[in-house]
């Protein structure tokens, strides 16, 4: 997995290698603080932070609209979350494949 959460100081990290979509998928889900299966713009902000980028308030609305394809200003973690990675693999660099 190309992104671990240490347990503690609940310090997130990318490393080195591959992130399969189901991966990411998972990893986002941990941010989705209140279980309604939807990112917000504050979730999304902290999520990103956690790998070590920084990331504003303006950005993570940006992505939000980029990836937000029903316009209710979430990312619906089922549904939604092909455009944010998308989004994340040409903005971040990550590297998610389908595997």
């Amino acid at each position: 997995m190309a992104i671990t959460t240490t347990t503690g100081t609940t310090t997130t990290r990318a490393l080195a290698g591959d992130m399969t979509v189901d991966e990411f998928r998972q990893w986002i889900r941990r941010f989705d603080v209140n279980g309604d299966g939807r990112i917000s713009r504050d979730e999304l902000r902290h999520a990103i932070r956690n790998i070590g980028v920084r990331f504003s308030g303006w950005r993570s609305n940006r992505w939000i609209r980029q990836a937000d394809s029903n316009g209710d200003g979430f990312i619906d973690v089922d549904d939604e979350i092909d455009n944010l990675i998308g989004y994340a693999k040409a903005k971040l660099g990550l590297n998610i494949v389908a595997y």
